[in-house]
């Protein structure tokens, strides 16, 4: 089981993408509560040169509420994190954790199909992109 699912996007600069996922990611009812921007803080913090890549920690308030509610610890695997990249050759490369492989581990049924339903709106959120 891969614990993400990705697309690569064409004719989309970085900038867009993330644009597009925030986009994507509102229309499933996610906000995004956190923006990393690996490259600048990688070079900030340790003076090396990376890819532009930025870590987008998105939440649905509906589903974690339900989340934590049925297992307090969950917020371990919170937010959702979605993922753009630049490779070397310019591809632009979206994925998104698959929240059913990273609740695997969590031995409480009640998060099975909240785990799924989440799982189908990130794959949306993924495949929508254009």
């Amino acid at each position: 089981m891969s614990y993400f699912f990705n697309k690569v996007l064409e004719n989309t600069s970085f900038d867009e993408a993330v644009e597009k996922v925030a986009n994507e990611l509102k229309k499933e009812g996610f906000g995004v509560l956190t923006e990393i921007d690996v490259q600048d803080t990688l070079k900030k913090r340790i003076d090396v040169d990376f890819k532009k890549y930025k870590i987008l920690g998105a939440c649905n308030p509906h589903f974690a509420y339900k989340s934590l509610s049925a297992e307090d610890k969950i917020g371990v695997f919170l937010p959702c994190n979605v993922i753009v990249q630049e490779h070397e050759n310019g591809e632009i490369e979206v994925a998104a954790v698959d929240p059913i492989a990273s609740m695997i581990s969590v031995n409480n049924p009640a998060l099975g199909s909240l785990a799924e339903e989440v799982q189908q709106k990130l794959k949306r959120v993924i495949e929508n992109l254009r």
